[in-house]
């Protein structure tokens, strides 16, 4: 096996198993890990207009993140609001119901993060973030990512988007 063949599936084993142990912590909250991501990108960023909100998700990249929001408004916790900026468009948040879900988000990834930190402990991963970042950089869902940590890029995103 290649090296580069090997990184690959190890990056897909990994994205399966956490996906697979969040979606069981996510299961008592009624919440997908995709609709949760939604949630956490509202609440970490928004108010966002659903251009903006696809242009940060990792779950929906290249797609439309409409139905993940659709599911969300009808479940009470997104709301549809006049952007301040530009009342052509819709801004979305989160409801009330939305934020407390949000709360209980947050436990169930650390809960997640925790059993990972175990797994990791006394690793450089200095190096291989930096690898990983390199090349998830190059794809759709590594730019919504580096969006998300970099609110220069996110705002740039948007304004090109808008155009």
């Amino acid at each position: 096996m290649k090296v580069v063949e090997e990184l690959r599936y190890l990056v897909l084993a990994i994205q399966r198993e956490g996906n697979r142990m969040l979606a069981a912590e996510l299961r008592p909250l009624g919440i997908t890990p995709s609709q949760a991501e939604v949630l956490r990108v509202l609440r970490d960023h928004g108010p966002l207009t659903l251009n903006a909100l696809g242009g940060l998700l990792v779950c929906e990249t290249g797609n439309s993140p409409s139905r993940l929001v659709d599911r969300l408004v009808a479940q009470g916790l997104v709301k549809r609001g006049i952007d301040t900026v530009d009342r052509r468009y819709l801004a979305l948040s989160l409801t009330t119901q939305g934020r407390a879900l949000h709360r209980r988000i947050v436990t169930a990834e650390n809960r997640l993060h925790r059993a990972m930190n175990s797994l990791i402990a006394g690793q450089q991963l200095d190096e291989t973030i930096a690898t990983l970042r390199a090349v998830a950089d190059a794809f759709p869902a590594g730019a919504a990512l580096a969006r998300r940590r970099d609110p220069r890029q996110q705002h740039d995103h948007a304004l090109a988007q808008e155009r």
